[in-house]
């Protein structure tokens, strides 16, 4: 059949309608001739014993009969009404992608749920084959049924203007590095023994010293600290410069503010750190023990914050190495996140 001569959708529900209602006729007819055999085999028993014949009730008959056509009808309209959803069913498939095509379940293993509910961010990334494979998961959402990026106590945690920490007073356990510190800083005891270590790295390579300028500060010292910002600069000039609080890296524990000092011991400005050794030494290599800059040049437009060669962001080893192999300039880019500009 060619296609001009293949029938229409309309003309085959309204042959199968037809075919159905012969069917219930069909049906009917059969009921009918029941019925007549019935009243005509009573009369021809009442012949044979000799009683009074069997009379017909042809009301009830005409009653059977309605009841039969009705339910035939009623049949006939249900398996044309289940024809049409079957083709509509059809013609317009689920486009809602199953667990399998999305591989939701393949990430939530029951590995990865283990890692996680051990605490250990290495374990999860190594359990979905490394740290490109969880980074893509997380940008397309497979990652989604158990990875949360609003979870302060993962490294992997994303804090801008519109993603507040939850909740928006955490604390987490902090410690002392051995780095010297300009103000006694504080940093997540998760990473104080990598920040050490990329300074002891920097000091080995002969570059000088780095010190700590600020670390680990609380919901409420974020409040003095932006409002310090806010009288200098009026707030549109500290929101370039500063966060608000419950919008901080540094309230993680997981952010550092760098400076370079001198053998003598005497330290710079956070203001000098991007031009001085120390600076050019940490922007290629701080990745290699998990710290990211993580606010580029060129990057305001998605992060809402000036350049600041000095703020540092632990991240974790695996996930830096992929950030830098990959070219990122922003950890909103990383994940696949929409830019945060502003507080909107």
């Amino acid at each position: 059949m060619t296609s001009s001569q293949t029938p229409s959708r309309r003309f085959v529900r309204r042959e199968g309608v037809a075919r159905r209602r012969r069917s219930a006729v069909a049906t009917i007819a059969a009921a009918f001739s029941a019925c007549v055999m019935i009243g005509s085999g009573g009369a021809m028993a009442a012949g044979w014993t000799q009683q009074a014949p069997v009379s017909t009730d042809w009301a009830v008959v005409s009653m059977e009969l309605a009841d039969v056509s009705a339910l035939a009808a009623e049949a006939a309209e249900e398996a044309e009404a289940r024809g049409q959803t079957a083709a509509i069913d059809a013609e317009e498939p689920d486009d809602t992608p199953s667990a399998e095509e999305t591989g939701a379940d393949a990430f939530c293993s029951p590995e990865v749920l283990d890692a996680l509910a051990a605490g250990d961010d290495s374990a999860v990334i190594a359990a979905v084959g490394g740290a490109e494979a969880f980074r893509a998961a997380v940008a397309d959402q497979r990652a989604s049924d158990c990875i949360a990026l609003d979870d302060p106590t993962h490294a992997w945690v994303v804090v801008n203007k519109r993603r507040p920490l939850d909740p928006i007073d955490f604390t987490p356990n902090t410690a002392r590095p051995q780095t010297t510190s300009l103000v006694g800083g504080h940093l997540s005891a998760d990473v104080v023994e990598s920040f050490d270590a990329m300074v002891q790295a920097a000091r080995d390579a002969g570059v000088g010293e780095i010190a700590l300028e600020s670390g680990f500060r609380s919901y409420d010292t974020q409040i003095s600290s932006y409002q310090a910002q806010v009288s200098i600069r009026g707030q549109e000039g500290a929101d370039l410069t500063s966060a608000r609080p419950g919008h901080s890296e540094h309230q993680t524990g997981l952010a550092a503010d760098l400076v370079s000092c001198s053998a003598a011991g005497s330290c710079g400005t956070i203001y000098d750190f991007g031009a001085t050794e120390q600076g050019r030494w940490i922007a290629e290599n701080a990745w290699r023990h998990g710290w990211i800059i993580r606010y580029q040049e060129g990057a305001t437009h998605i992060t809402g914050y000036d350049p600041e060669p000095w703020h540092l962001r632990y991240i974790g080893v695996p996930l830096a190495e992929a950030y830098t192999e990959g070219g990122y300039d922003t950890f909103e880019e990383f994940f696949g996140l929409e830019a945060a500009p502003d507080y909107g």
